[in-house]
Parts: C-alpha cells; structure tokens; sequence
C-alpha cells in the first residue's frame, strides 16, 4: 500500500518510479484515512520521533508544532488529528511499513538497486500547503 497526499508532485514522482521498477501499487489518501495510534504507529519503525513528521507542513514550518519536543503519544495524537503532519509516503509492503521515501526505505524495504536520493523532497517550497487535484 502507499499512502499519499492527493495531488503531491513529489508523490506522484515516488508513484511514478515505482511503476517503472514493476510494482503495481494499491494507493490511498493519507489525509481521508481513519488513522489510529494503532495502525498509525508501526509505519515509523524505530526512527526518532522527529523524523515522523512533513518539515514542510504548515503547523512544523510555522511553529506551532515542534516535532523536536513531542513524545510519540502527543506525535501520533497530532498526526491523527491533523494527517498533513505525517511524513509521506507511508509504504505497507511484503509485511513491513515505512514512512518517507528516502534511501533506505527504497533499498531495505522496497529493493530497489539505485535509490534515488533526490526523490523524497517535497517540492512545495512555499508555506502554503499543497491543493489536491
């Protein structure tokens, strides 16, 4: 499974690479999903806190939220309540989860030969969330 954010270049890039190696994906919006602290929580593995969240969501960019000061009870209570703070995408795969797109999600989890380091920025600059298409 992959979950997105519906209208998300840089989703749409990561979906598109995806294809091209072979996989054929069950894709699912990360924002209509009725998450829970349950089925929420094993996507982020052993990874810090912090490095659960979007750095470039709006509560992170503008202060509101400090993924740097929250215990996982108060991240994944945020994430619920406001999913755009989650870390894209969330890959369910071969029994495994995942958060983000970065190196290691595309080798250790996915397989994939040359990881594409570049693939997981957002390419939303601005401070304006991203509009769904």
């Amino acid at each position: 499974m992959f979950f997105e954010k519906p209208g998300c270049v840089g989703n749409a890039k990561q979906k598109a690479l995806l294809v091209r190696e072979g996989f054929t994906l069950e894709v699912h919006s990360i924002l209509s999903t009725p998450w829970t602290p349950e089925t929420l929580r094993p996507f982020f593995g052993t990874r810090p806190v912090a490095e659960w969240f979007n750095r470039t969501a709006p509560s992170v960019k503008s202060g509101v939220i400090n993924p740097d000061a929250l215990s996982e009870s108060e991240a994944l209570t945020a994430m619920i309540k406001e999913p755009l703070l989650i870390r894209r995408p969330l890959i369910s795969y071969n029994g495994k989860s995942a958060c983000g797109f970065d190196q290691s999600v595309q080798h250790d989890l996915l397989g994939l030969p040359t990881p594409d380091a570049g693939i997981e920025a957002c390419a939303n600059t601005t401070n304006v969330a991203c509009t769904p298409q």
